[in-house]
């Protein structure tokens, strides 16, 4: 398996992969944003944001400039055929990495947390990461999030029950845990934000799980009915405390909520919330190792499966 043509080239399907993200919006985000700025009182702040906002996108899109100066924390989730790949692969996104920040689509935007130094290659201790699934398809599929230091900020984790705000461990205690997450965020992480909830498994699972929902479509429905209905509720809620684009105030203070839940220990019960800024920066490609032809979507392959699993569990 080794020697299939996709695998001999596929640096440049990378870089065009890190390019389209860092660029290039999400059509579903954008139109999210577009039907936020429309429901917003003319002439106030929230409006004005999002309509600066839909600017900043088109021209990021027009120029293959960033859409944002902090081009984040480089997520990859890359699916690939059985066989001893991994090393060709990570060798492939590290140079992608360099490449694409070469060509300023990518900040230098990694910083040794000892020494404070950044030598300009994003490359690091756990940056990029990259999270490696085999399975038997013949292609490979790499997913991409770029997620920025703003919105990890004020990303979180609760323990429940909590006393402060009366959340035992039920799905009313979820939904308080993450509206007051969301409250004590305030828009600081550049709002109208799309949460990534996770509820249950470990502190570093919950947190992974989290982020693996930013990377859904918006439009999309959680198969499982009571997941469904909590992320309507939270939908709700979240907009009901109107902190508004950029915290300006507004109808508008996320623009999703998606929720997984994982199995859990018995004396712990967690809450983890991804919250992502407006700029949703998820992209993936498929490559045929046969031929090396490459194929982009801005729907994601863990988000697929996440549905497909979902579903079979509901069934």
């Amino acid at each position: 398996m080794s020697d299939l043509i996709g695998f001999q080239n596929v640096e440049p399907h990378f870089i065009e992969l890190i390019r389209r993200a860092a660029t290039d919006l999400p059509r579903d985000v954008e139109q999210a944003i577009a039907s936020a700025r429309d429901v917003e009182r003319p002439m106030s702040a929230a409006r004005n944001a999002l309509d600066m906002l839909l600017i900043n996108i088109r021209k990021a899109r027009e120029s293959s400039a960033p859409m944002c100066q902090d081009t984040g924390m480089n997520l990859w989730w890359v699916r690939y055929p059985a066989g001893p790949h991994e090393r060709v692969l990570t060798t492939a996104i590290h140079a992608a990495t360099v490449a694409a920040t070469a060509k300023s689509y990518l900040r230098p935007n990694t910083v040794d947390s000892l020494s404070g130094h950044n030598d300009g290659t994003n490359l690091g201790e756990g940056a990029p990461q990259i999270h490696f699934h085999q399975w038997d398809e013949p292609v490979i599929k790499a997913d991409l999030l770029l997620k920025g230091g703003g919105c990890e900020n004020v990303s979180g984790q609760m323990s429940l029950p909590n006393a402060e705000i009366k959340a035992g461990r039920d799905l009313e205690g979820v939904k308080r845990a993450v509206i007051k997450m969301v409250l004590d965020a305030q828009g600081q992480g550049c709002a109208p934000g799309i949460c990534g909830v996770a509820i249950g498994g470990d502190r570093a699972g919950g947190a992974l799980a989290a982020k693996e929902q930013i990377l859904r479509q918006l439009g999309d429905h959680n198969p499982d009915p009571r997941l469904a209905q909590l992320e309507a509720e939270l939908m709700e809620a979240c907009n009901g405390l109107q902190i508004g684009p950029m915290g300006f105030g507004g109808k508008t203070t996320v623009l999703g909520m998606k929720v997984t839940a994982r199995h859990r220990l018995p004396a712990s019960f967690f809450v983890s919330l991804a919250y992502e800024c407006w700029s949703c920066r998820r992209w993936s490609v498929e490559i045929d190792v046969r031929t090396g032809v490459a194929s982009f979507t801005e729907t994601t392959h863990v988000a697929a499966e996440y549905m497909q699993h979902a579903a079979r569990k509901a069934e």
